[in-house]
């Protein structure tokens, strides 16, 4: 198989700076997006620090990768799940770490979605409430949970859906990169096909999209979906930086 990207990052209508960052690696199919928490530039450098050590790690991760294409066992499969939770847990401690120095940067962290894509594996790593989808046969796919407040409240049962749409508070995440030196890190494997198309972004686009909508959005050619995507969170608001990066397998 072969992945084509193409990512866009805007600040938004109503931010004077971008704390999103991403980074795609076509090469060893590597994918990741950040949303950096902090203001005044700590949010900036926490996603930032976050993509670039995570993206490190994992490209030295590639005899793991390819010990895996070679023979995928389920202990090989296990090896690359390690490999992508430890690239985010070392962006963890590095982002923590560099805080720790630095008071005036106490408190800064970063959200992360990150994917793998490893001929037919596709492995997620995530951490916040930016997000991952999967477009297959014209249906796009949430992979990825968001790690908010609203949600945890949800999936408990102690708000209905109508009540969640009205709540207060839905940017309040409860895992952040950063924040402690260990984050739990949710890893989600998942099959990869020939015409697949994956997207991660963060949530000042997916904050408004409609889920019935996402499919018909989602499809095109790559860059102009992404430029769509961009025009389309401006259109609705722009309140916060938005970052749209598309993966197509072929």
């Amino acid at each position: 198989m072969r992945v084509i990207s193409h990512g866009l990052s805007d600040v938004g209508k109503k931010r004077t700076l971008n704390e999103d960052s991403f980074l795609a690696d076509d090469d060893i199919g590597f994918f990741i997006v950040a949303d950096g928490v902090g203001g005044h530039a700590k949010g900036e450098i926490a996603s930032a620090l976050a993509v670039e050590e995570a993206y490190g790690f994992a490209a030295r991760g590639r005899p793991t990768i390819n010990a895996f294409l070679k023979e995928p066992t389920e202990d090989n499969l296990f090896q690359v799940k390690r490999l992508m939770e430890s690239a985010i847990q070392s962006a963890c401690y590095m982002v923590y770490g560099l805080a720790e120095q630095d008071p005036s940067r106490h408190g800064m962290s970063t959200t992360i979605s990150a994917l793998l894509i490893a001929e037919g594996l596709g492995m997620v790593a995530q951490v916040g409430d930016s997000r991952v989808y999967r477009l297959r046969y014209g249906t796009a796919q949430q992979l990825t949970e968001d790690h908010t407040l609203i949600n945890y409240k949800l999936k408990h049962g102690l708000i209905t859906p109508e009540e969640a749409q009205r709540a207060p508070g839905k940017n309040v995440i409860t895992r952040a990169v950063g924040h402690r030196d260990y984050v739990q890190v949710d890893t989600i494997e998942c099959d990869v096909l020939p015409r697949d198309r994956f997207l991660l972004c963060t949530d000042g686009l997916h904050g408004y999209l409609v889920d019935d909508e996402v499919s018909a959005l989602l499809t095109g050619g790559i860059e102009e979906v992404a430029q769509r995507l961009i025009d389309l969170a401006n259109g609705r608001g722009g309140r916060d930086n938005i970052t749209a990066l598309l993966v197509d397998v072929q």
